[in-house]
């Protein structure tokens, strides 16, 4: 397991903006009043979305919001790697899957255009723009190579989509997620190859509940 640690530069403060607050109520809410800590993953979330990251003094304000050691709110933030315990970039956090089917489909050559354009992985980039990680299975191996970007799947990726992708976020775009095979889901490059007929989805090849075997008459 790797060894997560906060940043050494931390923010003096942290205050939950109006809009997470709310949120952060909406979630409490959903558990009795003695279990409000079970709330604290999707918080610690809710707090990532505020500031890009988790920093040190809001591990500690969510431990006063839910009534809970800091120690415990420390120990969720470092556990689960989906928590930023560092800035990260502003325009883009790219996460390159770099397990065995990514790897074997081109991985390599997706992470050496993000350090060409970006710089080393795990470094906020020198116009604090960017960031870049390799992580392990995002399940999306029938995708692969792929990476998560923000909160989206870019899937079926090569060098050159890669560095179009990152060109398209410096220049302050929005890349539309998803594959670059023009595939859908995790169907066969081209297109579907079986169960293709609509009338398995339309209802019109079912039969009628009362001509299946063993059917009981239906009552109001």
């Amino acid at each position: 397991m790797s060894v997560r640690r906060l940043a050494k530069e931390q923010l003096a403060s942290f205050v939950f903006s109006k809009a997470t607050k709310a949120k952060c109520d909406w979630w409490i809410a959903k558990y009795p009043a003695d279990r409000r800590q079970s709330a604290v993953i999707p918080i610690l979330w809710l707090v990532q979305k505020q500031e890009g990251w988790v920093p040190e003094p809001a591990i500690r304000a969510v431990g006063e919001l839910l009534g809970m050691p800091y120690i415990r709110v420390l120990e969720v933030a470092t556990f689960y790697t989906m928590f930023m315990l560092e800035p990260v970039g502003s325009a883009a956090l790219i996460q390159v899957c770099g397990t065995t089917p990514c790897m074997l489909r081109g991985a390599g050559e997706l992470m050496k255009v993000c350090e060409d354009r970006i710089g080393p992985k795990d470094t906020l980039s020198a116009d604090g723009r960017f960031t870049w990680q390799e992580v392990e299975c995002l399940g999306a191996c029938a995708n692969a190579p792929m990476a998560m970007i923000n909160d989206y799947y870019f899937e079926d990726l090569t060098a050159e989509s890669m560095a179009r992708i990152i060109d398209d976020f410096a220049a302050g775009k929005t890349p539309k997620p998803g594959s670059r095979a023009g595939r859908h889901s995790s169907e066969p490059e081209g297109g579907a190859l079986t169960l293709t007929d609509p009338k398995l989805y339309d209802g019109s090849a079912a039969e009628p509940i009362s001509k299946l075997p063993n059917s009981e008459p239906v009552t109001a």
